[in-house]
């Protein structure tokens, strides 16, 4: 059954909400004007896949404050991260809604929000000296148990402690993280964005901030909280099967966030390729889009939604894709004839400058047609 919206008025326990934050603020909405491509680094500088054959994914311990500062040396705009709430209402910083570990030849699984912190805390390495942690486990896709093996391990880490210890050069896209299978309350729903918004409003500063969540009344109700930072809402993008409707397809989530005075949709990449038409219709609702997923890992695929008109994506391979963007949208410097007198001069440098394709909008047109042919279901 999915959850009604949230209204201000309707909730009373609004006593623990920090006293900057704006309460029932008007939803006339003021659009979210992205001023460039942007590129997000996921959980830091990529998430990691234990199983994969690519060492990038098994490089950096993701969501971590190492991984959040070596995205940090690459040109990107803002760090994409999961943000969960302990028991006793710290906000931490972890992808999964279960933490595995093992004792003594047993698994075992605990609900991340059931833990308080320094239970949290005590899993996988320790910052302090010839401290040792518990193990730390993780699920694989096909239901397996690996253990959490990367080339450079860190700490768990809280919300407060990215916001003090990451490069300010970048922007923080917080995801409210929760479980899918979980239908939420409105006071424990108020309970988490209370949390979070405490820590962000005390050390947020000047840093960039976007807020995104899958659970629709999270983010409908993180914008009627505050009035300072832009909300997205971040859907599949195509045919699913959620208990909500909401969640279930672009036009419903176009729908979710022009009632509720959003700001922008985070989709995965291949609902926005399958179905381009509906760039369109999220531009002309004054949103702005960003994508996720692995085809943002293949610069042409992130080309093709610059082409699009897409705002940004939100990459695992950092240093690839920032390099990329870097090369093929770059301003050009020289225009055609220039680049025949140069290349004749043998003035090879600046003719690599203008390196970028060039379609008409007649083979743009084409190409989103034949996108979402070639993409399997």
């Amino acid at each position: 059954m999915a959850l009604k919206a949230v209204h201000v008025s309707d909730v009373t326990n609004f006593d623990q909400v920090p006293e900057n934050a704006s309460l029932g603020v008007e939803l006339n909405r003021v659009p979210y004007k992205i001023p460039k491509f942007l590129v997000v680094g996921h959980r830091g500088n990529g998430m990691n896949i234990l199983t994969s054959g690519d060492q990038r994914m098994k490089a950096i311990k993701e969501n971590s404050i190492m991984s959040f500062n070596s995205a940090a040396k690459f040109p990107v705009d803002f760090i994409e991260f999961d943000v969960q709430v302990t028991k006793d209402g710290c906000p931490v910083i972890f992808h999964d809604d279960f933490i595995i570990s093992e004792d003594n030849g047993v698994i075992f699984e605990k609900r991340v929000t059931e833990l308080c912190l320094s239970e949290f805390l005590c899993y996988g390495p320790q910052n302090e000296a010839g401290k040792i942690g518990k193990a730390l486990l993780r699920k694989t896709e096909n239901g397996g148990i690996v253990s959490w093996n990367v080339e450079k391990d860190d700490s768990l880490c809280t919300l407060k402690d990215a916001f003090q210890q990451v490069e300010l050069s970048v922007g923080f896209n917080i995801e409210l993280k929760f479980d899918f299978h979980i239908v939420y309350q409105e006071d424990y729903l108020i309970h988490v964005l209370q949390a979070v918004l405490k820590v962000v409003l005390e050390y947020a500063h000047d840093r960039p901030i976007i807020f995104s969540s899958f659970q629709p009344d999270a983010v409908l109700l993180v914008r009627k909280l505050q009035n300072t930072y832009p909300v997205f809402f971040l859907t599949i993008g195509r045919a699913a099967i959620f208990y909500d409707a909401r969640m279930n397809s672009l036009e419903e989530a176009i729908k979710l966030c022009v009632e509720g005075g959003l700001h922008g949709i985070v989709s995965e990449v291949t609902g926005v390729f399958r179905n381009p038409g509906a760039v369109t219709k999220i531009k002309d609702a004054q949103l702005s889009l960003l994508t996720f997923g692995k085809l943002n890992n293949v610069a042409e695929a992130v080309y093709m939604q610059y082409l699009m008109g897409i705002d940004g994506v939100i990459v695992d391979l950092v240093k690839e894709i920032t390099d990329a963007v870097s090369d093929m949208i770059k301003p050009s410097k020289v225009d055609d004839s220039e680049e025949a007198t140069l290349a004749e001069e043998g003035n090879r440098e600046v003719v690599e400058l203008k390196s970028n394709p060039h379609f008409s909008q007649k083979e743009l047109s084409f190409l989103l047609k034949l996108i979402p042919q070639l993409i399997q279901e």
